[in-house]
């Protein structure tokens, strides 16, 4: 039995030009001062218990106003919105404080609301004190806070109420690092305990590695709503579409370090064939045909070990002419966080510009770091343009997928070399 549940939720905002033109509106019947904007448009989705929920898109998506709605701090225009269970919100961070009070007093102001009496949230104090270290200024008007210290105080109250639903709107990408990883402790913590979080973000390696699922807006619309890393490859190709239309490259290519061999006539290096397609998007001036993994004899492999010599060939064909064409890849783990990512423009390696009907096979030599055993995989790609802008032509999402092994344990993400000395002395 889903805790959230949201069908066809639309919020509507009245904008005026100037401020009194509402109140000019209200007297003037039938005189319309006002346009309308759809933050929310016919959003429908639902939560289930213990479900992690990530939300991801671009700035004025609708994202924090879905968390408003939820959170009860705002009415939707239409539709209907379900939220069963004692809700604790992160949004904007110490809105519910009271400048006057001090922490403390905030403290149990806010458990109040959450329906917490004074004695449950004594019990609850110690946690909290020693969760957002602020020492002495607990008892302080919180109008002499920091800005760092009332971030501190906010956080610690809303992730130690012990909530049912847990609300989180970017919250925890504020204050320094250490006090950013008790915060992903904490959650991790409430997310083994059965509880209920929804989480809006920019970041999306915390979408691919914290969540169980994720939705994608765009312009209040719901998009995607799949597995976390279907719904960041869906961002991402979004993204690449809006720097298309609204951005251009500018500024020549600097042609120092090119290295390009011509080879018009036979044995040229061309690999066809895209072993999987996840998702795809581009212009279409040119197209990904073909890519591979190579072995030290040029021989294809999906299996391979750390330390060992390895070649990524990606072919692309040219539909129209591209005067300053990119090949490249990026390659993630399996919960498509980005390991490293190279292309012909970051390398120095400067294509020429490519006729219609062109194909160029790019090599990508490397050793493979010694990363943690698990699947991999390569997302290829064609643009024009340069390193910092360009229009894509073409990518292709984990096009091939292949399997690190390893002989030796490794702890975390990869295995570093690593000179240990050792010392003794007697006391």
């Amino acid at each position: 039995m889903p805790v959230i549940q949201v069908q066809h939720l639309s919020k509507k905002y009245q904008i005026y030009q100037r401020p009194w033109d509402k109140l000019r509106e209200m007297f003037r019947l039938g005189e319309k001062l006002h346009r309308e904007f759809w933050a929310l448009q016919d959003v429908s989705f639902s939560v289930e218990p213990g479900q992690t929920l990530g939300i991801i898109g671009q700035n004025g998506s609708g994202k924090s106003t879905l968390l408003q709605v939820l959170a009860g701090i705002m009415r939707q225009t239409r539709g209907d919105c379900i939220v069963k269970g004692k809700v604790s919100a992160l949004l904007e961070l110490g809105s519910g404080f009271n400048p006057e009070f001090t922490g403390r007093e905030n403290v149990i102001m806010n458990g109040a609301i959450l329906g917490f009496d004074t004695r449950e949230m004594n019990q609850r104090l110690d946690a909290i004190a020693r969760f957002a270290e602020i020492g002495s200024f607990l008892d302080q008007p919180v109008k002499i806070y920091s800005s760092g210290m009332f971030m501190r105080l906010a956080v610690a109250v809303a992730v130690n109420v012990d909530p049912d639903i847990l609300l989180v709107d970017e919250a925890l990408a504020v204050g320094d690092l250490v006090f950013q990883h008790r915060c992903m402790h904490r959650m991790n913590e409430l997310r083994q305990s059965g509880k209920t979080i929804v989480f809006v973000t920019h970041d999306l390696a915390a979408i691919t590695r914290f969540c169980d699922r994720a939705i994608l807006l765009d312009q209040g619309r719901l998009l995607e709503d799949s597995t976390p890393d279907k719904a960041v490859q869906k961002y991402r190709a979004l993204v690449f579409e809006h720097e298309r239309r609204y951005g251009s490259p500018d500024g020549a290519a600097n042609a120092a370090g090119t290295l390009f061999v011509d080879r018009s006539g036979t044995g040229v290096p061309v690999v066809r064939g895209i072993p999987n397609i996840d998702h795809r998007f581009g212009n279409g001036d040119a197209a990904v045909v073909g890519i591979e993994l190579l072995d030290v004899t040029g021989q294809p492999t999906r299996e391979v070990f750390g330390g060992q010599r390895l070649v990524i060939r990606v072919s692309a064909e040219f539909r129209r002419k591209v005067d300053r064409p990119i090949v490249g890849f990026t390659l993630r783990d399996r919960l498509g966080i980005e390991i490293t990512a190279c292309n012909t423009s970051y390398s120095g390696r400067i294509l020429p510009p490519a006729g219609e009907g062109q194909i160029y096979t790019s090599d990508f030599a490397f050793l493979m770091p010694h990363l943690g055993p698990g699947s991999y995989s390569i997302s290829p790609a064609v643009a024009c343009g340069d390193t910092l802008k360009h229009d894509m032509c073409d990518w292709i999402d984990n096009a091939l997928v292949f399997e690190i092994k390893t002989e030796d344990l490794v702890y975390g993400l990869m295995k570093i070399d690593v000179d240990v000395v050792n010392y003794a002395t007697r006391t």
